[in-house]
């Protein structure tokens, strides 16, 4: 048996459990019987849980605790002490997965770390639910959570995704939403297609879908609600679009909206066609003159 492992019992079981993310009756049954059932529930948000649990008719027997992203690094060692003792804990956030953009990540890593079962309770998520009815391409996705919220740190993120080729999803708050999708845009090409998908399984669910260019026209009239991003991924290589002097004053411009120069010559290599080093000894010679 392995060294730190020893006095774990084997009925100890971290249950990291997905909540609806609108409508209460998309509970599964397992997790129903979680909340009604489990010792110890450590949750984002007791008043949330609490909520919840009354919608399904569930009275809640186990200690409730607040596990949220400010106490996440110091609470975790007492719940780890209720796993190690042989008491279920059961992890739920305010919506959604664990650990997806939410408090968890540490929990279940500790947990793995010392030998105790981990287990999932699988069910609602916005990241899937938005890529699902998108639109877009879902054989392949990156989720990229929350943008940076600095405007220099946001230019350089989405100049680095500009040439990824699978579909993209973000979060993002409805009041930065206009500004992220003209930041998009800006960086990806207006022209590439997205979907909002706002309020997802709630009773104002919307799903709006167009370009980015377009998407930050309709945005700027204001937006409210939880909101998830999809957008389309990089085109394949083709023929070259642009001749060799357009590229070099687009590489200035993202350049001068944060990127560098690196990430702002392989986006606009690939957008246009042109070969990246052709780009990059236009750029050089440009510099030079």
């Amino acid at each position: 048996m392995e060294r730190g492992r020893q006095d774990v019992r084997q009925d100890a079981t971290l249950l990291v459990a997905a909540v609806p993310i609108g409508r209460p009756d998309d509970a599964s049954p397992r997790l129903v019987r979680a909340l009604a059932e489990t010792p110890v529930i450590a949750a984002e948000d007791t008043r949330r849980v609490r909520r919840l649990a009354s919608a399904l008719g569930v009275r809640l027997t186990g200690t409730v605790v607040s596990y949220y992203d400010d106490i996440e690094s110091r609470r975790t060692p007492a719940l780890l002490a209720e796993l190690r003792s042989g008491k279920d804990v059961l992890l739920v956030t305010d919506a959604g997965m664990p650990g997806i953009s939410d408090p968890g990540y540490r929990l279940v890593a500790a947990a793995a770390a010392q030998g105790i079962r981990v287990t999932a309770l699988p069910g609602p998520s916005a990241v899937t639910a938005a890529l699902a009815v998108s639109g877009l391409p879902s054989d392949r996705f990156c989720f990229e959570g929350f943008a940076p919220r600095r405007a220099g740190d946001r230019a350089r993120r989405f100049a680095e995704l500009a040439a990824e080729r699978r579909t993209l999803i973000f979060f993002e708050s409805a009041r930065r939403l206009a500004g992220t999708l003209g930041s998009l845009a800006e960086a990806l090409g207006g022209e590439r297609r997205a979907a909002v998908c706002r309020e997802l399984t709630k009773t104002h669910e919307q799903i709006r879908r167009g370009t980015l260019a377009e998407l930050a026209d309709w945005a700027a009239g204001g937006v409210l609600g939880e909101v998830t991003l999809v957008i389309e991924g990089a085109p394949a290589r083709g023929a070259a679009t642009v001749p060799m002097s357009q590229a070099v004053s687009q590489v200035a411009e993202r350049v001068l909206a944060g990127a560098s120069r690196k990430d702002a010559i392989a986006a606009v290599a690939l957008e246009s066609g042109l070969p990246r080093r052709a780009v990059y000894d236009a750029v050089t010679q440009s510099a030079t003159r």
